[in-house]
């Protein structure tokens, strides 16, 4: 069922979503050469700590970690380590979740280590891009999958392609809620958007093929073929006009 939010329960998501975005922001600012994944997920949770809400991915469904960090070919879920050492011309995909109040937030995106390649750069405009084709039809009255099909069309209009095994999804008292967004699709299909729905939409996009192959630690989810992955992620409410994104980036 899809859960439409009052307008205190949008209030406490507001506030859940400012500390995520927050949370996001810093750890896209630690994104440098030298830096291991493990130091950014500490910073990441000590602030959202200090902020008074606890990390929303910590231990859920047994994840060992307060941020999924995934580097270059990995699309999502990748496990922080001291190990992983920041590499100039890296792209580093950082999804984050904040839980305060009672209400989740939820965004990622992904992020140059120094100077990185033309192609990367590309990949990572596009998916970036390919998130606000898609919220142009968040609005009451379309179809979920108005969504969908406008995050296809531009990411494959740019010669990339869209993950389908992993979706968007409902966000509130959980992290996970109906109904699943993904990132293809037909316009006019899905359930119908309505004023009060809170929606993570978040494309995955790869520089190669939509195939995917996951690693042995159960979680790591990379391309198939090796080629590099982007990830772009917002927290939205469906108004009675445009979309309000309640991650939105300060700046």
């Amino acid at each position: 069922m899809i859960v439409l939010k009052s307008s205190h329960e949008i209030d406490l998501m507001r506030r859940a979503g400012k500390i995520t975005a927050a949370a996001r922001a810093l750890a896209g600012e630690m994104v440098r050469p030298g830096v291991t994944t493990q130091s950014i997920n500490d910073a990441v949770e000590r602030f959202i700590r200090k902020e008074g809400a606890v990390p929303s991915f910590l231990h859920y469904n047994g994840f060992p970690a307060s941020v999924c960090i995934s580097v270059n070919d990995e699309i999502i879920h990748g496990i922080p380590s001291k190990k992983r050492v920041l590499q100039e011309g890296d792209i580093v995909s950082i999804d984050v979740g904040a839980y305060i109040g009672g209400f989740h937030g939820d965004c990622a995106a992904t992020f140059p280590c120094g100077t990185v390649s033309p192609e990367a750069r590309n990949l990572i405009d596009v998916t970036r891009q390919s998130f606000f084709e898609g919220i142009r039809f968040a609005k009451e009255g379309h179809r979920l999958q108005d969504m969908s099909a406008a995050i296809q069309a531009y990411a494959e209009s740019h010669g990339c392609s869209v993950v389908r095994e992993y979706v968007g999804h409902g966000v509130g008292t959980k992290m996970h809620e109906p109904p699943e967004i993904p990132n293809y699709g037909h316009p006019g299909r899905g359930p119908r958007l309505l004023r009060g729905m809170t929606l993570a939409v978040e494309p995955m996009v790869n520089a190669g093929k939509a195939a995917i192959t996951q690693l042995s630690d159960g979680w790591t989810v990379k391309t198939a073929d090796g080629s590099l992955s982007a990830h772009y992620e917002n927290t939205i409410l469906i108004t009675g006009g445009e979309p309000e994104i309640l991650t939105a980036p300060a700046i």
